[in-house]
C-alpha cells in the first residue's frame, strides 16, 4: 500500500494548483509531496503544511525580506536554499505563489544536473 500525504488537503490542493501552473503537473511522492527537474528537487510540502521553495542567493534574500520568512526547517533541518512560504500565500495568493514557483523552478533550471541511480542487475 502507498502511504498518503497526512498534511492539510488544501495545501496539496494548493500546492498542486501552483504546479500545474507553472510545470503543468502535479507533485512527486505521496508521502513527501515534492517537484524536480534533472534530479534537483526545487520545492516541497511538509507534514504540515508548509511549501519550502528553493531559490538562488539573491531571489532567497528578496523573499525572506519581503514576507517576512525564514529558511525552510525539514525533519529539524535548516534547509539552506529553501524559503518558508507563508500559508497565507500558499492557500490564499495562489498568482503570488505560482509567480515564486516559476523562480524555484527558474533556478533549478541552473543547477548541474543529478546522474540518474541504475538499478543494479539480478544475478
Amino acid at each position: 500500500m502507498t502511504p498518503k500525504y497526512k498534511g492539510p488537503s488544501e495545501a496539496l490542493a494548493a500546492y498542486d494548483a501552483a504546479l500545474m501552473t507553472v510545470i503543468g503537473e502535479e507533485h512527486k511522492g505521496a508521502a513527501n509531496p515534492y517537484s524536480s527537474l534533472n534530479g534537483n528537487m526545487f520545492s516541497f510540502l511538509g507534514k504540515e503544511g508548509e511549501l519550502a521553495l528553493r531559490l538562488g542567493k539573491a531571489e532567497r534574500e528578496d523573499f525572506i525580506a519581503a514576507f517576512d520568512s525564514h529558511l525552510a526547517v525539514s525533519y529539524d533541518t535548516v534547509m539552506k536554499e529553501y524559503v518558508a512560504v507563508p500559508d497565507e500565500m500558499l492557500l490564499n495568493q495562489p498568482d503570488e505563489t505560482a509567480r515564486w514557483l516559476q523562480a524555484s523552478y527558474d533556478y533549478a533550471k541552473t543547477l548541474k544536473p543529478k546522474p540518474t541511480k541504475r538499478a543494479k542487475p539480478t544475478k
